[in-house]
C-alpha cells in the first residue's frame, strides 16, 4: 500500500505528555491531522511544531463525533485513527507498507502492547481496534465512555501491534476515571445485549474481584514487577469506581439512571 495514500488521524485534548512520542513515528505521512478540544497545555504547540501536521480545534461533545468531524478533514483513501498515546511500531508500518496496493478488505484491526512508563507488558485487557479503514466506509458510534468504528465491509487483522503508551498523570487519570464509570454506568444499564465481561460487570461485584485475578494470574502481569501492579490496580480501580457509581444510583432511588438492582 503506498503510504502516501493514508492520513494518520489524531484525537488530543491536554496530551503533552504523549503527544511528541506519537507524532514522532508518524513522519512517513505526508499529513496528520489532529483534532483538538481546545487544549490549554502544551499540547498544540507540540503538535504544531511538527511539519505534517494540520491543526484543527472543535469543542468536544463525545468521541464519536470529534472522529466523524476529523474524517471530513481528510482527503486520502484510507485513515490510520490513533489516540494521541498510541506509537506505532516500526514493524506496523512496514507491514501496512507491504499491503497491496487496493486491498480487498475495507478496514484492517491491530493488537495492542500496553506500556507503563515505556515498560511493555506482557498482556492486557485493552482490546483490538480496527485503526486502519477506508475514509469512505467508515462511521464512529459512542460506545460507552469510549467509542467504536464501523466498517462497511470486510476487516483483516494486522500482525504488528500499536504500543499504547499513556504517560499523563495519575490526578488527570483518576479525574477522567469518574466520567468514564458514568458513561459505562449508562451503557451497561441501556444495551440489552451485554458481553460476557459487562454481564459480569452488572453484577457489581464479580467484576471487582475477577479483574485483579485475571490480570496478575491469567495474564502473567505478576511477572511484570511494579509496572504489572500499577495497571492491575488502575483496572482495579476502575471496576470498583463502576460498581459504587451503580450501587450509588440504586440505592439513592434510582436518581439519574434507573436501575432496577437486578443483578443476574
Amino acid at each position: 500500500m503506498n503510504l502516501n495514500s493514508i492520513t494518520p488521524l489524531v484525537l488530543t485534548y491536554n496530551e503533552e505528555a504523549n503527544l511528541d512520542r506519537t507524532l514522532d513515528r508518524l513522519t512517513w505521512a505526508e499529513r496528520v491531522v489532529v483534532v483538538d478540544s481546545y487544549s490549554n497545555d502544551a499540547t498544540v504547540d507540540i503538535a504544531t511544531s511538527h511539519a505534517n501536521v494540520d491543526l484543527v480545534q472543535r469543542e468536544f461533545d463525545n468521541f464519536a463525533s470529534q472522529c466523524n468531524y476529523g474524517l471530513r478533514q481528510i482527503e486520502t483513501e484510507w485513515v490510520l485513527s490513533l489516540d494521541a498515546d498510541y506509537v506505532c511500531s516500526e514493524d506496523l508500518v512496514d507491514e501496512v507498507r507491504a499491503l497491496p496496493k487496493n486491498p480487498s478488505v475495507n478496514g484492517f484491526s491491530a493488537e495492542f502492547v500496553y506500556c507503563v512508563f515505556g515498560d511493555p507488558l506482557r498482556g492486557s485487557l485493552y482490546p483490538p481496534r480496527t485503526v486502519l479503514y477506508r475514509r469512505a466506509k467508515a462511521d464512529y458510534q459512542q460506545d460507552g465512555h469510549g467509542h467504536r468504528v464501523r466498517i462497511d465491509g470486510p476487516v483483516e487483522v494486522l500482525d504488528s501491534p500499536i504500543y499504547h503508551d499513556d504517560r499523563k498523570s495519575l490526578p488527570r487519570w483518576l479525574d477522567n476515571q469518574r466520567e468514564y464509570a458514568r458513561l459505562e454506568a449508562e451503557k451497561l444499564q441501556e444495551e440489552e445485549d451485554l458481553s460476557l465481561q459487562d454481564r459480569l460487570r452488572t453484577t457489581n461485584v464479580l467484576g471487582p474481584l475477577v479483574v485483579p485475578l485475571y490480570c496478575l494470574l491469567w495474564k502473567g502481569l505478576i511477572l511484570d514487577g511494579w509496572s504489572g501492579w500499577y495497571y492491575t490496580l488502575q483496572r482495579t480501580y476502575a471496576e470498583l469506581l463502576l460498581a459504587l457509581t451503580r450501587l450509588d444510583v440504586y440505592l439513592r432511588g434510582s436518581v439519574g439512571i434507573e436501575f432496577d438492582g437486578n443483578t443476574e
